[in-house]
């Protein structure tokens, strides 16, 4: 109710009252006991009601939708989200690669988008099996710059983000999907020391000084933020991988 009424996205939530008030009618939501994230998600894969009228699915067959504490009906609903979000069947979402020190670290990010042939061609490689080759667009994904672990990031990744927009929330989502499916622990690297809450705060304020948009000043680490960092990154010389340290607030 609060989100609805007093949100930057009221878009989103309002009609998520109409929904709990359908699923209340079915007999499928209590207001007294029905519990949930702070933004209304409910169960194990966390959908709003709507969601859950969209594509819920009786996955234990007993005759109801329960997110909360089946899990059958829980991986159900959550694969029939994915497939109508467009996930696309029996293609990969996220492999682990290698990545040479010469790669043109500024195309690196969800910003760009390279068919994985032309990856190969910059000196990518998987660090187990083979690359998806031909066609398939992909990105070189850094979580942690350039000396931490490297992925390449398929069209099914971004399906995520129509889920959840955090960057964390959805490489972790991935990355253990690919761990289910068999790939060995990532290699962490030597990634240099990122920043403190505080010093993110600090960075972000004087990215907001020199006219880069980060949102607001909340130590966090999100798209935006990544995004000004690579543009000051490539504006100071420095190896544009997105990744704040240290040397960079020092050097602002």
């Amino acid at each position: 109710m609060t989100l609805a009424h007093d949100c930057r996205r009221p878009d989103l939530f309002r009609p998520q009252i109409f929904a709990a008030l359908e699923l209340y009618r079915r007999g499928a939501f209590d207001p007294e006991t029905t519990t949930g994230a702070w933004a209304g998600e409910i169960g194990m894969v966390q959908m709003l009601p709507e969601d859950i009228i969209e594509n819920g699915v009786d996955g234990d067959g007993d005759g109801r939708v329960d997110l909360k504490t089946s899990v059958p009906d829980a991986l159900f609903s959550g694969a029939k989200m994915l497939r109508d979000l467009g996930w696309r069947a029996q293609e990969p979402w996220l492999q682990e690669v290698t990545v040479p020190d010469t790669l043109d670290w500024s195309a690196t990010g969800l910003h760009t988008t390279r068919l994985v042939d032309e990856w190969a061609d910059a000196g990518v490689r998987a660090s187990t099996g083979e690359l998806e080759r031909g066609n398939l667009p992909a990105s070189v994904v850094l979580p942690m710059g350039r000396k931490g672990p490297a992925f390449l990031a398929y069209p099914n990744f971004r399906i995520y983000f129509e889920w959840n927009q955090s960057f964390v929330y959805v490489t972790i989502t991935a990355y253990f999907a690919t761990r289910l499916s068999g790939a060995p622990v990532f290699d962490k690297g030597m990634p240099d020391a990122g920043l403190s809450g505080e010093q993110m705060i600090e960075l972000q304020q004087k990215l907001q000084a020199r006219g880069y948009d980060v949102e607001e000043a909340d130590g966090i680490l999100g798209r935006k933020t990544r995004a000004a960092v690579r543009l000051i990154q490539q504006e100071l010389g420095m190896p544009a991988d997105a990744w704040p340290t240290q040397d960079l607030l020092d050097f602002l």
